[in-house]
C-alpha cells in the first residue's frame, strides 16, 4: 500500500483522506495537511466523486468567497449581504474544506472506516478508483484495493498507519 501511494503520488496524482469517525477526525486532519492533501472529516456528501461536476460547483464557490473576503469585499457591501456571504462561506466550509484543493477527480481514497464510509467506497468503486484502507475483523477487504488490516477504532492504530501512509506519499 505504501509502495502504491508513494508511486501515485510521484505521478502528481491526489489521495483524498476520508475518515468521520469521532477518533479519527483530528489525526486525518492533521495528517492531510502535512501531506498537503485533501480530506473529508465532517459527513462525506453522497456524489461527492460520481456527481464531481455539481460538487465542484460548490468548491469554486467556496474558493471565490474565500477571496473576497481577504480581499476586503465583505466590508464594502451593506451588513445584511455581508452577513449572508457570511453564512454561505461557513455553510461551504462545514461541508468542503478539506476539497478546497481539489480540481479533479482523486486517484486514491484512504479510508479509515470501511463499514462507516461504505457510500465512499461504493462511489469509488463504481469509478474504479483504487483505494488504500484499514480494515477492521468487520469490513469486506474485497472492495478495497489495497487492504491494511488493522484497529480502526484505536487512536494509536490510526496514527500510526496514517503517519506511514503520508511519509509515503511525502516520498513520492
Amino acid at each position: 500500500a505504501c509502495a502504491f501511494l508513494e508511486d501515485l503520488t510521484a505521478k502528481g496524482r491526489q489521495v483524498l483522506f476520508i475518515g468521520t469517525k469521532k477518533q479519527a477526525k483530528p489525526i486525518l486532519e492533521a495528517e492531510a495537511k502535512r501531506a498537503g492533501m485533501p480530506y473529508v472529516v465532517t459527513r462525506w456528501l453522497g456524489g461527492t466523486l460520481t456527481n464531481f461536476q455539481t460538487i465542484k460547483a460548490n468548491i469554486d464557490r467556496l474558493r471565490l468567497l474565500r477571496k473576497q473576503r481577504e480581499d476586503g469585499f465583505f466590508e464594502r457591501i451593506s451588513k445584511k449581504d455581508a452577513k449572508g456571504f457570511s453564512r454561505e462561506l461557513e455553510r461551504l466550509e462545514e461541508h468542503f474544506s478539506g476539497l478546497a484543493e481539489v480540481y479533479q477527480l482523486p486517484g486514491c481514497l484512504f479510508v479509515v472506516d470501511v463499514k462507516r464510509e461504505d457510500i465512499s467506497v461504493r462511489e469509488a468503486n463504481r469509478l474504479e478508483i483504487p483505494i488504500v484502507a484499514i480494515c477492521d475483523t468487520n469490513a469486506d477487504p474485497d472492495r478495497i484495493t489495497y487492504p491494511i488490516p488493522g484497529n480502526d477504532d484505536a487512536i494509536r492504530s490510526i496514527r500510526l498507519i496514517t503517519s506511514l501512509a503520508v511519509e509515503s506519499i511525502l516520498a513520492g
